[in-house]
Formats: C-alpha cells, sequence, structure tokens
C-alpha cells in the first residue's frame, strides 16, 4: 500500500473511481502480519473484517460498504479498522481474495486443457452470480493478486500446459477469460433487473423484422432467419465460451509475433 490517507481525506462514502497501481503496495498488504503489531491483541482479526465486508455487500451491494458500517458489523470502532485497511479500496482488495478462495481447492486437472479452462469459468460465473458485486469491483479499481487469487492463477497456467505459448501469452489468456466471464455475468445482472414489458418486446421483435425485410440488411436477415438456440443464461454462457476456448487453437505460438 502506499501511504495511509490522513484522517481528515477519509470518506465512508463508495469508491467508484478506478484506482491507480501506486495506491497499494501488495507487498504491505499481503505479506504483512493480519494484525496490528502494537499494543494489545484485538477482538477481531483481518479475516473477520472482511468476512463482515463481503456479507454486507451480498446482502446490500458494494455502495453499502463502509468503514463505518463494517465496523459496526465486528463490533469495533471505525478508526481500529484503518489499522487492517487504511481505505475502502483496500477492504475491497481483501474482499476480491477472500471470495477467490471458493474457488479453491480447484477440481484436479484432466489434461484436457479446454475442459479445464471451461470448468474455471463455470465456477467463476457461479462465484459471481453469488457475489454479485464482484464484476462491480473487478471492474472499477485495479486489484493485486493475493493469495487465493494467485492460486487460481496457478490453476490457469496449469491447465494451459499442453498449448504452445509462451508465459505472457498464457497469463493474457487468463486476463481473457476472466474479463469474459466478468462481462458475461454483468450483462446477465443487467438484463434480470431489466423490466422489459410483453408489449415492449413485441415491439422491438417486430422493429426486427421489418428491418430484417427491408432489402438493405441481407446478412442480418439470413441471420435472423437461422434457427433459434436456448436463450437461458446458462445456455448462452456456455456457447459463448465454447466459442472462445475452441477458438484459442488458432492463437500463433510462442515467439510469433504479434
Amino acid at each position: 500500500m502506499s501511504a495511509p490517507e490522513p484522517p481528515g481525506g477519509r470518506t465512508d462514502g463508495p469508491a467508484t473511481a478506478p484506482r491507480t497501481a501506486p495506491d497499494i503496495d501488495p507487498n504491505l498488504l499481503w505479506r504483512a502480519p493480519d494484525r496490528p503489531r502494537r499494543g494489545r491483541r484485538p477482538a477481531f482479526t483481518r479475516e473477520a473484517i472482511t468476512a463482515a465486508a463481503v456479507a454486507l455487500a451480498d446482502a446490500e451491494g458494494l455502495d453499502a460498504v463502509t468503514m463505518r458500517a463494517v465496523a459496526a458489523r465486528v463490533g469495533a470502532g471505525v478508526m481500529s479498522l484503518y489499522s487492517y485497511a487504511p481505505d475502502k479500496g483496500t477492504l475491497v482488495e481483501l474482499m476480491v481474495d477472500h471470495v477467490s478462495g471458493e474457488l479453491l481447492p480447484p477440481a484436479p486437472l484432466t489434461g484436457d486443457w479446454r475442459g479445464d479452462l471451461k470448468a474455471l469459468a463455470h465456477r467463476q460465473r457461479a462465484q459471481m452470480l453469488r457475489h454479485r458485486w464482484l464484476p462491480a469491483a473487478l471492474t472499477t479499481q485495479r486489484t493485486t493478486l493475493g493469495p487465493n487469487t494467485l492460486a487460481v492463477v496457478e490453476h490457469a497456467l496449469a491447465a494451459l500446459r499442453p498449448l504452445p505459448l509462451d508465459g505472457a501469452a498464457k497469463l493474457e489468456v487468463f486476463s481473457l477469460l476472466t474479463g469474459f466471464v466478468t462481462a458475461q455475468v454483468s450483462h446477465e445482472l443487467s438484463r434480470a433487473a431489466a423490466t422489459d414489458s410483453p408489449a415492449g418486446a413485441a415491439a422491438a421483435a417486430r422493429y426486427l423484422a421489418a428491418v430484417a425485410a427491408d432489402g438493405h440488411h441481407p446478412e442480418l436477415a439470413r441471420a435472423l432467419a437461422a434457427p433459434g438456440r436456448p436463450r437461458t443464461p446458462e445456455a448462452t454462457f456456455t456457447r459463448f465460451l465454447d466459442r472462445l476456448v475452441d477458438g484459442l487453437d488458432a492463437a500463433p505460438a510462442a515467439g510469433t509475433a504479434g
């Protein structure tokens, strides 16, 4: 972490602006003791604080997570929490890594890199649906790699071992996969929250039918005339994931310029 904010500069409001890399020093965040080195032993731990913040976000959303609200949940004074997380951004870092532990221990690798990668993506989707604040947390601030996240990355890299890609490319594949899952779950959640009326859906269908029939969009007309596919969120996610992962066969081998 960088130097903690001065007390006058802290706020308990939601942190929505992206964080830059110098904001958090991962050496201090992940390798330092989980409790203050001085003073008497506190009645709570960083793990308890993080779990309380996760429970609050699960129940009320990420904006509800404030230092004051989390302190109330663990029965601590607000100022005492700053020894563990000097600001909300750091607390979110802890939360992200905490829920990443749900992906562990990963299923044993089968040697089928496609199947192993797809299984990881499905677990990520289930995790994000349990913690609906997680996609926003991953896209509104730059997160570091805590111990649980590192274990997931290690598993993904091991799954990709059969691919003729160098290490940097394999890290990019993992980033691509996680970005895909995050985007799909974000879309899924926003669609679930939308209130499309039957009349609105019917109007949209009529509009597309008219556009397809106007003679100016032949490719769209052919696409709309194709047989329908299951449109449940799970089925759609699986189809998109299959196209993404299976397409990695066409990725350039290590050392190829790109």
